[in-house]
């Protein structure tokens, strides 16, 4: 069955929009709707020597089809002062967010099954005046969501965090029974609907080295980890650990889990993106809506120069396809 999808670009100065640009060359086996500016695009492709002919949709005038290879369907949204590769612009930092809100509502009037978002410049953001801390906190604002949770994915390994954009000083007061048990209820949650997995095992890594050595260098594994862990085992959930990061990420015990959950950002994330950096997913869970995103920034050196890959484009669109109950494809 035919699925609709909201695609947003992002940053305008950046690679998203050639992105979009080069991913309309391929078939793709759901309607894929670019949330952007129609004459962004049109130069863009002018720029890329890219012959994509863009199909004007709104609200009201859906496709039901998948679009065929060398077109796009887009949704024109307005930029706030013409875009040029390489050159960020205040101006357009409310364009990016109205890309967001549109394909965000979309999502939760069912006009779309998902939405995939290419990389936005959170720093240009910020100084138009914009308080934005990142695509995560934005969906969960807009869709009213208290708790969500990031994973990013490559095929053959996920990895889920408890914390995510945090000073690393301020990692170890964040790790609280509270945070674990949701966060953990979440990944259980999404695994099993979003990902058709029936009973997902979760490993589970300690915070301190070699979690904790036995309370010799941190008691937060004794005092809180491991607590949670076992109230949430009588759940019925799967958990394995805490284990210590540096053995956890080695086949033996990769071998048989789904899904890791890493205490902070650079304990889980460096490895995931060594194994599978440029064909790996950012997933936010927790959401009432399904959101995938690319897992690099806006490369604004090489926007315009159609030196890039899209292969984590590619694994976002997949993954929102399986999250969305495509399960004839695989997932990350």
């Amino acid at each position: 069955m035919t699925k609709r999808f909201a695609l947003t670009p992002g940053e305008p100065a950046g690679i998203g929009p050639d992105l979009c640009l080069l991913l309309a060359r391929e078939a793709q086996p759901h309607a894929l709707v670019a949330v952007a500016s129609k004459d962004l695009l049109r130069s863009r492709a002018e720029a890329l020597g890219l012959s994509i002919q863009l199909v004007e949709v709104s609200p009201g005038h859906w496709p039901s089809l998948p679009v065929a290879a060398g077109c796009l369907y887009v949704w024109d949204t307005p930029l706030g002062r013409a875009a040029h590769a390489g050159q960020l612009d205040m101006a357009n930092a409310a364009y990016v967010l109205e890309t967001l809100s549109r394909a965000g509502r979309g999502c939760l009037d069912r006009s779309f099954d998902g939405m995939i978002t290419a990389p936005v410049h959170k720093g240009i953001i910020n100084e138009a005046g914009i308080p934005f801390s990142g695509h995560t906190e934005f969906l969960a604002e807009l869709t009213g969501t208290e708790q969500v949770v990031m994973m990013l994915a490559t095929r053959g390994l996920r990895v889920a965090l408890v914390t995510t954009h945090l000073p690393l000083k301020e990692v170890a007061a964040a790790i609280t029974v509270e945070r674990l048990q949701r966060v953990i209820r979440i990944l259980q949650r999404d695994l099993v609907g979003k990902f058709g997995i029936a009973r997902p095992r979760i490993l589970v890594c300690g915070l301190n080295p070699h979690a904790g050595e036995g309370g010799h260098l941190g008691r937060e594994e004794i005092d809180i980890i491991e607590p949670t862990l076992q109230t949430l085992r009588h759940e019925g959930i799967d958990l394995v650990g805490p284990l210590p990061a540096d053995t956890l990420f080695t086949p033996k015990h990769l071998e048989h889990c789904d899904a890791v959950l890493a205490m902070y950002h650079d304990q889980g994330l460096p490895v995931l993106k060594y194994k599978g950096f440029g064909a790996a997913v950012n997933v936010t869970l927790g959401l009432p809506i399904v959101r995938t995103s690319v897992d690099h920034g806006t490369a604004l050196d090489l926007a315009g120069t159609g030196r890039i890959d899209t292969g984590s484009l590619q694994v976002a669109l997949e993954t929102a396809y399986q999250m969305a109950g495509d399960r004839t494809l695989a997932g990350a």
